[in-house]
C-alpha cells in the first residue's frame, strides 16, 4: 500500500512538474549548444555550450568533448589538443592570421594633428556605417607569415596580402571561414568585397582570391560571376567548394553550390529549383558534400555527389525527414554524419544521423532535464489558398494543453527577412513555445518571400512588399480564424525587421482584424528609410531604386506602399521596439512610428534599447524585451 501511495505521489509530482509552462527566465537560462566539429583521430565530437546569465549581464561558453561512440563529456581548457591548426597549412611551412589595420584618416585627430581630442568623423562617401558600427578607417585583412621551428613568426608589416581599403574577413559577419588553406601548402583563398565607399554599398559582389604563398601572387577565381561568392572550403582531394548567387544587388539570390577542381566549375544544384544551400561540409573521403537547405518549412540534410570529379550529372537525395530543422553539419566519423538539430519545442541539441536512412542518435542533453519540466506545444502543419489561389504553408502553435472547445487569443507573426526561411526554428527571442505557453495560439505562414518553396515564390516579394504578401498574411490568419477555438475579437499581429514592416503595413490595412500590434525594427517610411540605411543593394533591389527617379515604375510603386502613408487609417494600439544602433533600419522609423501613432492619439508604446543593433543580445534588455512584450498583450489582448 506504501509503495502504491508512493508510486501515486512520484507520478502526481511528476506530471505537474512536466506541465509547467516556459517562461522567459527559464528561456533565458537553457544552454546554447554549438558543434564545433570532430577530433583529428575521429574519435571525439567537440562543442560548446554558451549559458547567459541574467545576473552578470554576460554569458560563459564552456568547450567540451564526447566519444563519438556516446558516453558523457568532459570539459575541456581549450581546443588545441584536439583539432588540427587549420591555419596553418599542411607543409607547416606557412601560418594564415587576420587583424585589422589603419587605412584611412577618418577622425578629426588623424586629418588635424593640432586638434588631438576631436571627436569629429569626416566623411566623403558611402559605407561610413554599416550594421551596428561607424567607419574608423580600420580593415580587416589577411596575413600570411612563415613558420619556424614549429612556430608561426609574424611580421605585421610584411605578412600583409594587400593594403587597400576593404576587408576580409568580410563585415560584418565574415570570420576565419573566411580564408582556408588548400591541402597543397601552397594556396590560401580568401573572401573579399574589393570594393570601397558607394561602391561597396551598392554592390554585394564577393569574390574569391587565391593568394600563392609562394610566389606571392594572386588571382581572382570568381571573376565572372556578379553576386556573392562565400564560404570557400577544400576536399581532402584539394577540390574548392563554395556558395555562390549570381546576380549583384540581390543579397537573397538562389544560393548555389559550386565545385573547382582546378580548371573546371560545376554548379550541383542550379537544375533544382527549390533549393537555395544554406551551408555544407564536404564528406570525410571527399567524394560527395552535405548541405542544408530549406524545404516546406524545414531545414533539411542533403547529399550531393561531387560532379566536379566525375562525368554523371550531380545527384541530390534529401537524407533527413520530419518535422524539425538540421541547422548545422558538423562532420563526419565512422560514416555517420554529426549535426546540430532543433525544433520549436526545444532549443539545439547534437545529433548523428545514419546517412543511408536518417535515422538519427541524439549525443548531447544539454537542456534534457530542464524540458523534462516544460510543456510541450503542439505544431501543426495547415495549407492555406491565398488570393491568388497558391497553397501556403501555414505553421499553428497551440498552448500547453490546448482544449478545442475552448477559446484563445491569437498572434499573427510576421518574420522577417524578406527572403528569410519560417522553419521549426527555435528563437531565443521570438520563441514560438514561449508565446504559445502564455495561452496564445500562434499562426505563422511562410507567405510570399520565403525559400523552400521554390525560386518563384521566394522572389515575389521584392519591388511589392505591399503586395501579394500582406494578402498572404490576411489568407492566413482568416482561414486559421475560421476555427471555433480562435477568440476573433482578440487577435494580435506581431513581428521584426522585414516583420516589423508588416506590422506597420497591416496596422493601415487590416480592417478591424486584429486588437493590438508590436513590431519591432520595422522599416515605417520608405523614403527615410532609403536615404539613411546602410547597404544600399538591398533597398534598390527590394524596392526598385530611387524614390526620386519619377521615371522608375517599380520604385514610384514601391513608394507608394510605404506604411507611413497610410497613418490615416491607424487606429489600433501598437508597441514600437527599436535598436539604437541598428543602421540596418535606423532609428528614425521607429520614432517616426510611435510619434504618428501618440499624435494620433492610439495607445503606443516605444521600447528604446539604446546599445542594441538589429537584434537584442544582452540578456537583461532580453529580458525586458520579453517581460514588455508580454505585459502589452496583457494589456491590450487579454
Amino acid at each position: 500500500m506504501k509503495r502504491f501511495l508512493l508510486f501515486i505521489l512520484v507520478t502526481t509530482t511528476l506530471t505537474s512538474t512536466a506541465q509547467n509552462k516556459l517562461t522567459p527566465e527559464q528561456l533565458w537560462k537553457l544552454g546554447r549548444v554549438t558543434g564545433l566539429g570532430i577530433s583529428k583521430d575521429d574519435q571525439y565530437l567537440i562543442y560548446s555550450v554558451t549559458t547567459p546569465n541574467i545576473v552578470t549581464n554576460k554569458s560563459t561558453r564552456k568547450l567540451y568533448l564526447m566519444a563519438t561512440s556516446g558516453g558523457g563529456s568532459v570539459e575541456i581548457p581549450n581546443l588545441d589538443s584536439v583539432f588540427v591548426n587549420s591555419k596553418i597549412s599542411s607543409n607547416k611551412k606557412f601560418f594564415a592570421y587576420d587583424s585589422a589595420v589603419s587605412i584611412q584618416p577618418v577622425t578629426g585627430a588623424e586629418l588635424y594633428k593640432d586638434l588631438p581630442k576631436s571627436n569629429a568623423y569626416v566623411y566623403n562617401s558611402l559605407n561610413y556605417r554599416h550594421w551596428d558600427t561607424w567607419e574608423d578607417g580600420k580593415y580587416d585583412h589577411v596575413f600570411v607569415a612563415p613558420v619556424v621551428n614549429g612556430k608561426p613568426v609574424r611580421r605585421q608589416s610584411r605578412d600583409l596580402l594587400f593594403n587597400e581599403a576593404y576587408d576580409s574577413p568580410t563585415k560584418p559577419f565574415g570570420g576565419e571561414e573566411d580564408y582556408v588553406w588548400n591541402p597543397d601548402g601552397r594556396h590560401l583563398v580568401y573572401v573579399a568585397k574589393k570594393k570601397t565607399g558607394t561602391e561597396y554599398a551598392l554592390s554585394t559582389n564577393t569574390d574569391l582570391f587565391e593568394y600563392d604563398a609562394e610566389s606571392g601572387t594572386t588571382k581572382n577565381l570568381t571573376e565572372e560571376n556578379k553576386g556573392y561568392d562565400v564560404n570557400p572550403a577544400f576536399s581532402n582531394k584539394g577540390q574548392l567548394a563554395w556558395l555562390q548567387m549570381k546576380r549583384d544587388g540581390y543579397e537573397a539570390d538562389k544560393q548555389d553550390l559550386i565545385v573547382f577542381d582546378g580548371k573546371t566549375k560545376t554548379n550541383l544544384t542550379q537544375h533544382r529549383d527549390d533549393i537555395h544551400v544554406e551551408s555544407f561540409r564536404w564528406s570525410r573521403r571527399g567524394d560527395s558534400i552535405y548541405f542544408i537547405a530549406p524545404i516546406d518549412g524545414t531545414l533539411q540534410l542533403f547529399v550531393v555527389n561531387d560532379a566536379g570529379a566525375t562525368k554523371s550529372a550531380p545527384v541530390i537525395r534529401q537524407i533527413t525527414k520530419g518535422d524539425f530543422d538540421v541547422s548545422a553539419v558538423i562532420g563526419e566519423a565512422d560514416n555517420l554524419v554529426y549535426v546540430a538539430r532543433n525544433d520549436m519545442n526545444q532549443a539545439t541539441e547534437i545529433y548523428k544521423v545514419d546517412p543511408s536512412n536518417g535515422r538519427f542518435e541524439q549525443m548531447t542533453n544539454v537542456n534534457t532535464e530542464a524540458y523534462a519540466k516544460i510543456a510541450k506545444s503542439k505544431t501543426e502543419r495547415r495549407w492555406v489558398t491565398t488570393t491568388d489561389n497558391k497553397k501556403m504553408l501555414v505553421w499553428v502553435i497551440y498552448p500547453p494543453g490546448f482544449d478545442a472547445s475552448k477559446k484563445y487569443p491569437t498572434l499573427l507573426y510576421c518574420q522577417g527577412g524578406p527572403q528569410s526561411p519560417l522553419t521549426q526554428s527555435y528563437s531565443f527571442r521570438w520563441n514560438f513555445q514561449l508565446m504559445a505557453a502564455q495561452g496564445y495560439i500562434v499562426v505563422a505562414p511562410a507567405r510570399r518571400g520565403m525559400p523552400g518553396f521554390g525560386t518563384k515564390w521566394n522572389e515575389e516579394v521584392s519591388k511589392d512588399w505591399g503586395g501579394q504578401v500582406i494578402k498572404d498574411y490576411l489568407s492566413a490568419i482568416d482561414d486559421v480564424s475560421k476555427e471555433n477555438y480562435v477568440d476573433k475579437k482578440r487577435l494580435g499581429c506581431v513581428g521584426a525587421s522585414f516583420g516589423g514592416y508588416s506590422v506597420f503595413a497591416l496596422e493601415g490595412l487590416h480592417e478591424g482584424r486584429f486588437k493590438t500590434f508590436i513590431s519591432h525594427d520595422g522599416i515605417f517610411d520608405f523614403r527615410s528609410m532609403y536615404g539613411t540605411t546602410d547597404e544600399m543593394f538591398f533597398e534598390n533591389w527590394e524596392k526598385g531604386g530611387a524614390y526620386w527617379d519619377k521615371n522608375n515604375a517599380a520604385a514610384q510603386r514601391s513608394m507608394s506602399q510605404s506604411p507611413s502613408n497610410f497613418v490615416d487609417k491607424w487606429n489600433t494600439p501598437i508597441l514600437i521596439v527599436q535598436g539604437g544602433r541598428d543602421y540596418r533600419v535606423p532609428v528614425e522609423q521607429g520614432q517616426q512610428a510611435f510619434q504618428a501613432a501618440q499624435l494620433k492619439g492610439i495607445k503606443s508604446r516605444f521600447l528604446y534599447l539604446p546599445e542594441e543593433n538589429h537584434w537584442v543580445l544582452t540578456a537583461q534588455n532580453a529580458m525586458v524585451w520579453q517581460r514588455e512584450f508580454y505585459k502589452w498583450l496583457d494589456e491590450t489582448l487579454k
